[in-house]
């Protein structure tokens, strides 16, 4: 394994070019630390702040990667453009003062407490940090940084770990919240070393189908948060639209009924969602069956399409199966199998399934379908969007009996099998 070698140190700047000026630190106890200290500022954007956990944090270093073009920039700041009760310093490597500008004045209205600076020298990053004394900094993106303690071209492994180190003593020391925005590799990864994520307060994945007008923002990270939270925005000409009702725009409303199509009452973090699965199964041309997945894990297709074949014996062998979540949206909550399997089903036989039905459900390796957590909260999403039914585990309890809706407790695949088709 390659090390970058470090540049000899200067005297003026001997270990960073954050200078501290409080000397050497001595050991205090947890009683006499105040609370305080780690009071957040409320967001505007409210998806911004499901995500971050109620706010920003004084001192956190939050970093926000995804793909380019995706519209990491234009969120930050838009964010950072919305706190006018904030002082921020919003630092560019990429874009000239004249082009933020421009893009300012057409996502939101900039204010006085909204300061620029297009530079990429740590150095200087931080001496107009320490002048200016921001709430919130924002660094566009944390790979053009360069630190003059290291040799180097910004971007590599080295620049970015000692920009970073740099980055993170300041906000400490100083109770400043900094977001960086970073790049990702081709195979999604985010670019640098993997001790970047390890260095950081949160990290959020900022993703979405080019093709299509909806962006997620997903929590990876968050050490004053939950992990499992979901932020969904559309991408407009006036910057980043919060979506507040989710599951109307993942649904996709039909004017017949289709077969190979099912919604699933999932969670992502505290939020319901109601998600239209779509499955198409057909005869394999080819020597050698397709599985192709969207949005779905496809090592969880393959289980499922194990599963039909062993407990139900279906041949889905000699077939391709395509299976796709509308909207663009990637899912991960396992109680997405139950309306992945009966997408499949739909599609195997051609037999739509009823538009008013749900599913919440994950299915076992014996065909079983299990329980899942937090099942009020999905029934109730799915009672305030019309659904007549929702098909759940057989051993799953619900407290309230008065939601609107139908409950169906199914304890086996088969024996939802043969009440759909």
């Amino acid at each position: 394994m390659m090390e970058e070698p470090l540049a000899p140190k200067s005297a003026a700047g001997k270990a960073s070019a954050w200078v501290s000026e409080q000397g050497s630190k001595t050991a205090i106890q947890l009683a006499d630390i105040s609370a305080d200290e780690q009071q957040r500022s409320p967001l505007q954007d409210q998806e911004m702040n499901r995500v971050l956990g109620g706010g920003l944090v004084p001192g956190a270093v939050v970093l926000l990667a995804g793909e380019p073009g995706i519209g990491k920039s234009t969120l930050l700041l838009q964010v950072a453009l919305q706190q006018a009760d904030l002082v921020t310093l919003y630092v560019s490597g990429e874009e000239s003062a004249a082009q933020i500008k421009w893009r300012a004045g057409r996502i939101a209205n900039p204010h006085n407490n909204f300061y620029l600076l297009t530079d990429t020298d740590t150095r200087n990053l931080l001496g107009e940090a320490k002048k200016i004394k921001p709430d919130l900094v924002v660094i566009d993106s944390i790979q053009t940084l360069e630190s003059p303690m290291l040799e180097g071209a910004a971007g590599s492994v080295g620049q970015i770990r000692q920009s970073t180190a740099d980055i993170i003593r300041f906000a400490k020391e100083t109770a400043t919240t900094v977001m960086l925005i970073g790049h990702i590799t081709k195979d999604g990864q985010i670019a640098g070393p993997k001790i970047l994520e390890h260095m950081v307060d949160t990290v959020l994945q900022f993703e979405g189908d080019r093709h299509y007008a909806y962006r997620m923002v997903r929590t990876l990270k968050n050490r004053y948060g939950s992990t499992s939270e979901l932020g969904i925005y559309e991408m407009t000409d006036r910057g980043m639209r919060p979506v507040s009702n989710p599951s109307e725009m993942l649904l996709h409303r039909k004017d017949e009924d289709l077969s190979g199509s099912a919604i699933a009452a999932i969670m992502e973090g505290i939020r319901p969602l109601m998600v239209e699965v779509q499955a198409l199964v057909t005869p394999s041309v080819y020597g050698t069956p397709q599985r192709t997945a969207s949005g779905f894990d496809m090592r969880r297709l393959q289980l499922l399409l194990a599963v039909l074949d062993k407990r139900g014996g279906f041949q889905f062998g000699g077939r391709d199966v395509f299976l796709n979540i509308a909207g663009g949206l990637r899912i991960e909550d396992p109680a997405s199998d139950l309306a992945a399997m009966i997408a499949l089903l739909s599609s195997y036989n051609d037999v739509a399934v009823p538009p008013h039905y749900c599913f919440a459900g994950e299915v076992g390796l014996s065909g079983e379908i299990r329980a899942v957590n937090r099942l009020e909260q999905r029934i109730a999403e799915a009672a305030r969007l019309g659904f007549e039914k929702i098909y759940v585990s057989a051993i799953a309890t619900v407290k309230s009996k008065n939601t609107g809706i139908e409950v169906v407790n199914v304890s086996k695949v088969e024996d939802l099998y043969q009440l759909l088709f």
